[in-house]
């Protein structure tokens, strides 16, 4: 929008009426209305201004003393995001240093004086901008797994709703394609658990959500079925491509894991060649996937090459849909009965003190 003589709207009446009184307004609200004139400056098609954008949130930033820590996070999170529009794609780590630096200076600010609920409920605005930046930060500079910690943090604190349609897609994307590449992400019901992955729901990258299901459950019939059929489109994702074994590592590893979880605690003892029925591999691997598990620490147990079998004494936690919790659930129905069991064969078999 823009005034009469061609100024934009927003930013004239931030400065003839925001500005005038700005003292007076609460700190955080004010440095969220210069978020939004700062926006509109960089969002006008071809007349964008990013310098000016810029500009308007540094000026108010040279108010620190008097705009309290949340405010001033909240507006440092903005410009950050505002620099990374600035550098170009191709750019050298060093020209994102500054950025990186007052991410990881004022994630001591957020944890440790911030919290989640010192300054009521807008410490939630706050929480929402630093992790955008830390996220667009992330997804310049990667690695991958940091990005999808970051991701999650931004969705804790960010409403579904808030994001445009084609923000809630190219998140879902990035956020599927971190979870499949980042090394040591093993948890994906985090992402399916969460709204954001129905965004890709009946879109060109839906294959990216069975993908995700895959993986959460194990399933490596379903990953190469869904692979041969989306290959076109997976062709087209480099970090797939670029990291193609260790992608088809995960899901072998993620198919034994979700074995042993399927099964009763007093029965995972698995031998060699059920392993290697349901991983897809031949059962001269399967010792090297076995020990993969416990070097990663996703199994704790006891290898026996002689017998071929292992005895797994845990698994690693992780984030369960219904499904999952109704079978742990029922588990527990089991458990139960034959503790009551135990109980009244006890008492029937002990002699009485008396």
């Amino acid at each position: 929008r823009t005034t009469s003589d061609g100024s934009n709207s927003y930013l004239a009446l931030y400065d003839r009426v925001v500005l005038a009184c700005d003292a007076k307004l609460n700190q955080l609200s004010l440095a969220q209305i210069a978020s939004v004139v700062a926006t509109s400056l960089a969002s006008e098609g071809g007349g964008a201004d990013v310098v000016a954008a810029r500009a308007v949130l540094e000026n108010l930033l040279e108010k620190k003393s008097r705009l309290g820590k949340a405010a001033s996070l909240f507006l440092q999170s903005k410009l950050a995001l505002l620099s990374l529009r600035m550098i170009p794609y191709d750019a050298t780590q060093e020209q994102y240093e500054s950025i990186g630096t007052m991410l990881r200076t004022e994630t001591i600010v957020l944890n440790e004086e911030l919290g989640d609920s010192s300054e009521g409920s807008g410490s939630a605005v706050v929480h929402s901008a630093f992790y955008e930046a830390s996220t667009a930060y992330r997804k310049r500079v990667g690695p991958p797994e940091a990005f999808y910690q970051e991701a999650l943090m931004f969705l804790n604190y960010t409403p579904v709703d808030s994001m445009t349609v084609e923000e809630r897609y190219t998140l879902a994307t990035d956020l599927s394609l971190a979870a499949l590449t980042g090394e040591g992400v093993f948890n994906f019901g985090e992402v399916v658990t969460a709204p954001i992955l129905n965004c890709l729901k009946g879109t060109p990258n839906e294959w990216l959500m069975e993908l995700m299901h895959c993986f959460t459950y194990g399933e490596v019939d379903t990953f190469l079925s869904v692979t041969e059929k989306s290959a076109t489109a997976i062709r087209a994702q480099p970090a797939l491509v670029s990291r193609a074994e260790a992608v088809r590592e995960k899901i072998t590893l993620l198919a034994f894991v979700n074995m042993v979880f399927e099964r009763p605690s007093a029965e995972r003892t698995l031998s060699f060649e059920d392993i290697a029925t349901r991983t897809k591999v031949s059962k001269d691997r399967v010792d090297f996937v076995i020990m993969r598990a416990l070097s990663l620490g996703l199994i704790k147990g006891i290898m026996d090459q002689v017998d071929e079998t292992v005895d797994v004494s845990w698994v690693m936690p992780r984030v369960l849909n219904e499904l999952q919790l109704k079978g742990l659930s029922s588990r527990f129905g089991e458990w139960a009965v034959k503790v009551a069991q135990m109980k009244d064969f006890m008492g029937e078999h002990t002699p009485s003190i008396a």
